[in-house]
C-alpha cells in the first residue's frame, strides 16, 4: 500500500471512529464521514462498499488486536483455562477503547460471537483432533462468552476481583470435564 493510499485509509477510519463514538452506525452517512475525512465520496467508494462494510473490517481489526494480545506463544490447555481466561481479560483491557468504540449500542454483544467464532478457528488449527469433542466446544464456549459478558457487566468492578473470581469458577468447570471425560473413556472400554 502506497503511502497516499495509507494516508486516506487512516483518515476514513478515524473519521468513523470519531462519529461512531458519539452516535449509533446505522445514522452514520458516508457524506458527513467525507466532510470529517476531508476526502470526497468517490475515494470513499474506491476503498469501501458502505459504511456497513468499513464497520466490519474495524470489527475484524478489533477481534484481531484481541487475538494477538491472547495468542503472544502461550500454551492454552483445558488445565490452563484460567490463565486463558486472565490473559481474555487482559486483552480486553488493553483494547477497551476500541471495544466501546466499534462494539457499542445494539452491536456490544456481537464482540462475544466474534472471538469465540476467530479463537475456535485458531485453537483447532492447533488441535484438530479436538474440533468434534462436543465438551471441549462447550467449555471454550463457556469461557470465552463467560469471560466476554462478565467483563461488558462488571465494568465499575476491580479488575483484579473481577480476573479472580473468574478464574475461579474455570479451575472448578476442570474437575466436571475431567470426569465427564474419563468417565466416558471408562464406558469405552466395557
Amino acid at each position: 500500500m502506497d503511502l497516499r493510499t495509507e494516508k486516506t485509509e487512516r483518515a476514513i477510519k478515524n473519521a468513523f471512529l470519531e462519529l461512531r463514538g458519539k452516535k449509533p452506525l446505522e445514522k452514520i452517512t458516508v457524506k458527513e464521514l467525507c466532510s470529517r475525512a476531508c476526502i470526497n465520496k468517490s475515494t470513499f467508494y474506491a476503498h469501501y462498499e458502505d459504511i456497513y462494510a468499513l464497520s466490519a473490517v474495524l470489527e475484524k481489526d478489533v477481534v484481531n488486536s484481541v487475538l494477538k494480545s491472547i495468542a503472544g506463544g502461550q500454551e492454552y490447555t483445558l488445565k490452563t483455562s484460567d490463565v486463558f481466561t486472565r490473559d481474555l481479560y487482559l486483552a480486553f483491557i488493553a483494547n477497551s477503547s476500541l471495544i466501546n468504540i466499534v462494539f457499542s449500542g445494539k452491536d456490544k454483544s456481537r464482540l462475544g460471537d466474534c472471538l469465540e467464532e476467530e479463537i475456535k478457528k485458531m485453537i483447532w488449527e492447533k488441535y484438530p483432533e479436538h474440533q468434534n469433542d462436543i465438551e471441549k466446544n462447550i467449555m471454550l464456549s463457556y469461557t470465552i462468552q463467560g469471560t466476554f459478558h462478565a467483563y461488558k457487566n462488571n465494568q465499575d468492578v476491580d479488575l483484579d476481583t473481577l480476573i479472580k473470581v473468574s478464574q475461579n469458577i474455570v479451575k472448578r468447570l476442570i474437575p466436571l470435564y475431567e470426569e465427564k471425560t474419563s468417565g466416558a473413556e471408562i464406558d469405552k472400554d466395557k
